[in-house]
């Protein structure tokens, strides 16, 4: 079997006039890729009668090339493990390859979204330990999804001839068997007298954020969200240059009078909310100011977005429509998730607005993707299509419910002098705020040396040190892992 390897041939360039001989012309040629980090340590070399093939030249030549490598300390030649670069390149020549290495990362682009966002985002860990127990922001169980039989029907799809035909023809707005399911499932459940024409699919509720915002938002926006809000949500709207307005959130859900007063002296471009289960906090909005909020939106003609990512999740009661149901004069647009209902692997959103803006958004969006995965939008609808994932969050529903009360339960009996927290009517999360003496940067360090991970807040308190709160996810952890997650926790405070 031929297996693929570097286009040494043009790559080491071979002088046959040259007076240097030819075997070290290679020799040097294949030092240099070492140096310069295109071959790495541990990389095995083509075979000496391989290399001879590739290079055209003769295998005594490359031989003793190789044996000028190996007496250099570049190489290891050993009888059936072939050729290879050493582990541990020699000292003198290390420090050339880092003094290149460090050119080369002056030479960084620095883009514009470098210089502007990266620092305000979440870096990446220095190091990925490995963790027994995740603790998440509040997600879903993949392990119960209907995960099985979406794959089947990508599969079935990806073999059909006629369906990869027809996807050419597909509109940027998405599958036309997702938008349609769609429709007629936000009809059923929420109230929303929408067609196909009113859906643009995306992947992941935060892709349809970003669409919205990208068509309503410039620099010199005002936008209001909430004086705890969902961070990434923000971090859009602030790096395409808007200026963020922050009002208040109670347990009744945002102030609706701070944005009416607001309103009054200098209307803003935007305003986002949660009604539903608000992100970081899990509070519902009000009905009685849902019906304000209504009159505020069309007396001052102001654009919402309003993400209701996890709108089927409630456990108390039938949750309120959404206010994209009554939509004044097309005001509204509406979030939704796929993902937050099956898996985060499953990247699956939607943008619910005017047939006119989707349109328009449907040409912003075959910027980024002309299609997007139409097969798994297909395998999507099929769910919906077979009531597999209605009865999929009738299922969750009820397990959900069941893990939240013993959730909150072991919350009440085994941490009360910890932590404090309200019981949410829906959702997937614990909004749990630590008390001042169990700073959570020093509990989720503690919980990492027992390999489990718990956001140290940061994500959450958006720069507010008072705040030591941290969504725990319950949805996604069976009673065994709770009960390891809240013995953690108490060791975690020395209790």
């Amino acid at each position: 079997m031929t297996v693929q390897t570097l286009p040494f041939y043009t790559i080491i360039k071979i002088n046959k006039s040259s007076s240097v001989p030819v075997f070290q012309q290679l020799a040097n040629g294949v030092e240099q890729l070492i140096i310069t980090g295109t071959i790495k340590p541990g990389y095995r070399l083509p075979s000496g009668r391989e290399m001879a093939r590739i290079m055209k030249l003769n295998r005594s030549t490359v031989v003793a090339a190789y044996g000028e490598l190996n007496a250099r300390g570049w190489i290891d030649i050993a009888l059936r493990k072939g050729v290879r670069v050493v582990e541990q390149l020699p000292a003198l020549q290390a420090r050339q390859l880092n003094r290149q290495a460090a050119g080369i990362e002056k030479k960084r682009i620095q883009t514009g979204f470098y210089q502007k966002l990266a620092a305000a985002l979440p870096g990446e860990p220095q190091a990925k330990p490995f963790f027994k127990l995740l603790v998440d922001d509040g997600y879903p169980d993949a392990r119960i999804a209907p995960l099985n039989t979406l794959i089947s029907r990508y599969k079935f799809l990806l073999n059909k001839p006629s369906k990869l035909t027809s996807i050419i023809n597909e509109r940027p707005a998405g599958a036309a068997a997702l938008r349609q399911e769609l429709s007629s499932f936000l009809s059923k459940t929420r109230g929303m007298q929408v067609t196909p024409d009113h859906i643009l699919t995306t992947r992941g509720a935060q892709g349809a954020i970003y669409m919205a915002a990208q068509m309503i938002v410039k620099p010199g926006s005002k936008v209001i969200v909430g004086s705890l809000s969902y961070a990434m949500a923000n971090k859009v709207f602030e790096h395409l240059g808007a200026k963020l307005i922050k009002v208040g959130v109670d347990e009744q859900g945002i102030d609706v009078d701070a944005i009416e007063s607001i309103c009054k002296i200098s209307p803003p471009d935007l305003l986002y909310i949660i009604p539903h289960h608000h992100h970081p906090t899990t509070v519902t909005l009000s009905a009685e100011r849902r019906v304000r909020l209504l009159n505020i939106i069309e007396t001052y003609q102001l654009p919402l977005i309003e993400d209701d990512y996890d709108y089927d999740f409630h456990y108390e009661n039938n949750p309120v429509l959404p206010l994209a149901s009554t939509n004044p004069q097309g005001l509204i647009l509406y979030i939704g998730s796929v993902s937050k209902t099956l898996a985060l692997t499953v990247r699956s959103g939607y943008l619910v607005a005017d047939p006119g803006f989707v349109m328009q958004a449907g040409k912003l969006k075959a910027l980024m993707e002309i299609r997007g995965d139409l097969l798994m939008e297909e395998a999507i609808a099929y769910l919906f299509q077979t009531g597999d994932m209605q009865r999929h969050i009738a299922r969750s529903v009820k397990l959900y419910k069941e893990r939240r009360d013993i959730f909150c339960e072991l919350l009440t009996h085994d941490l009360p002098h910890m932590l404090h927290f309200r019981k949410p009517a829906g959702g997937m999360a614990v909004w749990s705020e630590f008390l001042a003496g169990f700073p959570l940067p020093r509990i989720a360090a503690q919980l990492a040396k027992d390999h489990i991970y718990m956001s140290d807040g940061s994500n959450y308190n958006q720069g507010d040190p008072s705040v030591n709160g941290v969504r725990l996810g319950f949805a996604s952890m069976n009673e065994s892992e709770m009960k390891s997650l809240v013995h953690a926790l108490r060791k975690a405070g020395g209790l």
